[in-house]
C-alpha cells in the first residue's frame, strides 16, 4: 500500500500579493501595541508643542487687556508689526547673524578632521575643551565676552594696543556689535558642530582613503574629493540647526549689550522685538504675531534648505 504525499502548490501571483500585504500590515494587535507605545510621546508633543503653537496663532489675532482679557482684532497685529519702522533693521541684523554663524561650519569641519587624525592620548582633552562652551550658561558666556570686548579695559583691545592698533568699542558701537556677537556665536557653536562632524567622519569607510592613496591622491585632495562629499549629510544637518538658532538669537543681544547700551537700537533682532512686545510693553497679542511670523520664516527657510540639499548632499 502506497501513500501519496501532496506538496502544497506554490502561491500564484494572484494569491501572493494578498499574503504579502497581510504580512506587511501585521496583526491588528501589533498596531494597537505600537500606537500605545508611542502614545506618551504623541501626548507630550501635543501638550507641550502643538497646543502652544495653536494658542499662539489664536492670540496673534487678539488684543489683550490690562487684566488678561482678549478681544478679537483680526490681522491688526500683523499689519502693525509689518509696518514697524524697527522691523527692517531687526530683520537685517537677524539675517546677517544667521549668515555669519554659518562660518562655524567650515571651521568645525577642519578642526574635526584634524582631531580625527590625531592618535594622541590627549585627544579627549582637546574635544572636552572645544565642547565646554556648549554646556556653559549663555548668560555667563555673554558676560565674559562682554568684558573681553570692553573698549576701555578689555583684553582684546589691550592685545591690539600691543601691536599699535587702537581697538574700537566693540559692544557700544553699532558698526561692530553685529560682528562681535557673531564671533561669540561661532565660538560657542564649534564644540557641538565638531561632535556631529566627528561622528560623520567615523562613518566614512577607510578603504576609500586607501584606494585614493594608491592612486596618488594627497591629504588635501582626499579631503575635498572624499571627506567633504561623504560628510555633506552632516554639514546639511548642522546648517539647518545653525540657521534656526541664528534666527532665534536673543540672549546674546540682551546680555552683551544691556538695555542702556546706545548701540541696542540698531542691534535688535526679531527675537528681541518679541521680547520687547511680550515682557516690556505687555502686548501679548503683538508678541504672538511676531512669534508666528518668525515661525513661518523658519519653516520656509528650512523647506528651502531641504529642497536645495538634493543638489549638493551625497548619501552613500
Amino acid at each position: 500500500m502506497t501513500t501519496t504525499v501532496r506538496t502544497p502548490a506554490a502561491p500564484t501571483a494572484s494569491t501572493a500579493a494578498p499574503l504579502r500585504r497581510s504580512r506587511e500590515r501585521g496583526h491588528p494587535r501589533e498596531w494597537v501595541w505600537g500606537y500605545l507605545m508611542v502614545l506618551p510621546l504623541l501626548a507630550g508633543l501635543g501638550v507641550f508643542y502643538l497646543w502652544p503653537i495653536a494658542q499662539t496663532v489664536y492670540f496673534s489675532f487678539t488684543e489683550w487687556g490690562a487684566f488678561g482679557g482678549q478681544q478679537w482684532i483680526g490681522t491688526a497685529n500683523y499689519r502693525a508689526f509689518l509696518s514697524d519702522p524697527e522691523l527692517p533693521k531687526a530683520a537685517w541684523n537677524t539675517l546677517r547673524y544667521s549668515l555669519l554663524i554659518l562660518l562655524a561650519i567650515p571651521v568645525s569641519v577642519v578642526l574635526a578632521a584634524l582631531l580625527n587624525q590625531v592618535r594622541d592620548r590627549h585627544v579627549a582633552l582637546y574635544r572636552t575643551l572645544y565642547f565646554l562652551p556648549v554646556v556653559s550658561m549663555p548668560a555667563a558666556v555673554a558676560m565674559v565676552w562682554r568684558w573681553l570686548y570692553n573698549g576701555d579695559y578689555g583684553l582684546i583691545n589691550h592685545l591690539l594696543s600691543l601691536v599699535g592698533v587702537d581697538g574700537p568699542h566693540w559692544v557700544s558701537d553699532e558698526r561692530w556689535t553685529g560682528y562681535a556677537m557673531a564671533v561669540v556665536g561661532i565660538w560657542a557653536a564649534l564644540g557641538y558642530n565638531m561632535i556631529i562632524f566627528a561622528a560623520g567622519l567615523k562613518s566614512i569607510p577607510r578603504h576609500y582613503y586607501e584606494a585614493a592613496e594608491l592612486d596618488g591622491a594627497g591629504r588635501i585632495r582626499q579631503f575635498f574629493t572624499i571627506t567633504l562629499p561623504l560628510l555633506s549629510p552632516s554639514v546639511f544637518f548642522v546648517s539647518v540647526l545653525s540657521v534656526i538658532g541664528g534666527l532665534q538669537m536673543f540672549d546674546t543681544v540682551l546680555m552683551m549689550l544691556g538695555k542702556s547700551n546706545p548701540a541696542l537700537a540698531g542691534s535688535k533682532t526679531i527675537a528681541y522685538l518679541f521680547y520687547e512686545e511680550a515682557f516690556l510693553d505687555n502686548r501679548q497679542g503683538m508678541a504672538s504675531a511676531v512669534a508666528v511670523v518668525l515661525m513661518v520664516v523658519l519653516l520656509l527657510l528650512t523647506a528651502a534648505q531641504f529642497r536645495l540639499q538634493k543638489k549638493w548632499v551625497h548619501y552613500e
